[in-house]
């Protein structure tokens, strides 16, 4: 995959987050910021920032509950050591710092 493939895709999928978080019935703060990263700041003051990075050419997200990498295998962006799908993750993850259960959809 070449730089310019990369940067399309890890961008799509960072717009389509953006829209699922925006369509769930979470009152966060979310920005979105320069350079490829979302920054969704919850209720109880914690913080969860989505960014791409070109060098290894993954998703990193940093959560309260650790650090996770997503990179694409072809058809979906995988977690590099779980192998789960980048929105059930997502999912997992907004819930558990949220404190509300939600389903993100990509």
């Amino acid at each position: 995959m070449t730089d310019s493939e990369f940067e399309a895709l890890a961008d799509a999928v960072l717009y389509r987050i953006e829209q699922a978080i925006e369509a769930s019935e979470l009152d966060v703060d979310l920005q979105s910021k320069a350079g490829g990263m979302l920054e969704i700041e919850f209720d109880n003051g914690s913080k969860m920032v989505i960014n791409r990075h070109g060098a290894a050419r993954e998703i990193w997200v940093a959560a309260k509950s650790g650090g996770f990498h997503f990179r694409w295998d072809g058809s979906a962006w995988r977690d590099t050591r779980d192998g789960s799908e980048l929105f059930a993750a997502l999912s997992r993850l907004v819930s558990a710092q949220g404190g509300q259960g939600v389903v993100l959809r990509g």
